[in-house]
């Protein structure tokens, strides 16, 4: 795992916003990715200057367009919150960026509608250049694992799946996160074909249906208030074996077997048919950052920035993505029960 100052070559960036969010989760993943912070812009000057400083930036600047004004940048790295009805201010910030000739980075949610999606098609079209959503569940480690492990002879073919997560529904800006665990089933297996679903109205609770290519299965939205504590799980069902992800952490895999009968006398069965485990280990040393890593965040930027060092797109989490999952949002929001929908 090379770190920052053993790549050749790093994609010079500059940041938007300086709050607790990029200050715990996304700066400090620069170490570890080709990525060199040129310039910091936030509209809070002392708590940009002292994020600056930390984080090496060269240069401060008190709002994003003097910064793209006066850099010579690769790309901008954008963390900012939303406005006062909770809805992403992304769209217009990353459109000034990508027409000021800069590739761009958001971080997820990208925005508040499929609708809003043509405002960064326009800009990359006119442009020429690239932007990428954080939709970090397709790279944290967990589920990177997963999904080569349902790839394997001995899973077979992916023919379900049921993720858990905690979250409720709601009309407000608020049931914009649905879009970390769809995107991970868009990880795993692709656009969805269509849905359906059922509501619970006292708490939030939601089942969602879904028919993928070649997987059908369920995304389980808690409601509150196991929003609150549950964890998230996810079961996938493949035609020789199973896996299953606790927690965004740990893994379990298990073949079918022959499906010969177990004997009797050993319940538990033979050794050769029993689950693997994969968990992180926190103590070692050597992954004192690993909830950077086991988030996601750190395999999302390193990708945005070695797609673009190579001269390439990014492949997860681009227009098509994103297109793709904020029209499946906005089909579920005003989806009626037990109506199919095709998205």
């Amino acid at each position: 795992m090379p770190l920052n100052y053993a790549y050749e070559k790093r994609l010079q960036v500059g940041y938007i916003g300086a709050g607790e969010h990029s200050y715990r989760h996304i700066l400090p993943c620069l170490r570890y990715a080709p990525i060199e912070l040129v310039a910091l812009a936030d509209h809070n000057t002392d708590r940009g200057l002292a994020v600056a400083r930390h984080f090496g930036a060269r240069r401060f600047y008190p709002n994003h367009k003097a910064l793209l004004a006066k850099e010579k940048l690769d790309a901008l790295l954008i963390v900012v919150g939303p406005d006062a009805q909770g809805r992403p201010r992304y769209p217009e910030i990353a459109a000034e960026a990508l027409t000021a000739g800069l590739h761009v980075w958001i971080d997820a949610p990208p925005c508040a509608s499929a609708s809003d999606i043509r405002t960064y098609t326009d800009a990359c079209l006119r442009s020429r250049h690239y932007i990428m959503t954080g939709f970090r569940r397709m790279f944290a480690p967990a589920y990177v694992k997963a999904k080569e492990l349902i790839t394997r002879p001995e899973f077979g073919k992916a023919v379900g799946f049921s993720l858990r997560y905690p979250l409720a529904f709601s009309k407000d800006a608020s049931f914009l996160r649905f879009v970390h665990p769809y995107s991970l089933l868009v990880y795993l297996f692709g656009e969805a074909q269509g849905f359906t679903l059922l509501r619970s109205e006292p708490t939030g609770a939601m089942t969602i249906l879904l028919r993928f290519r070649e997987a059908v299965g369920n995304l389980v939205l808690t409601g509150a208030p196991a929003a609150r504590d549950a964890w998230e799980r996810l079961e996938i069902f493949g035609t020789a074996g199973w896996v299953a992800v606790e927690g965004a952490a740990q893994v379990i895999f298990q073949s079918y077997g022959s499906g010969a009968p177990r004997d009797r006398e050993d319940p538990l069965g033979p050794e050769a048919l029993a689950p693997r485990v994969w968990q992180p280990d926190f103590t070692a040393e050597g992954h004192l950052d690993g909830g950077l890593f086991m988030s996601g965040y750190v395999g999302c930027l390193r990708h945005f920035a070695e797609q673009l060092l190579r001269g390439e797109p990014p492949r997860y989490g681009n227009l098509i993505e994103m297109l793709h999952i904020m029209t499946a949002y906005d089909k579920i929001l005003t989806a009626q029960e037990g109506a199919w929908v095709t998205i």
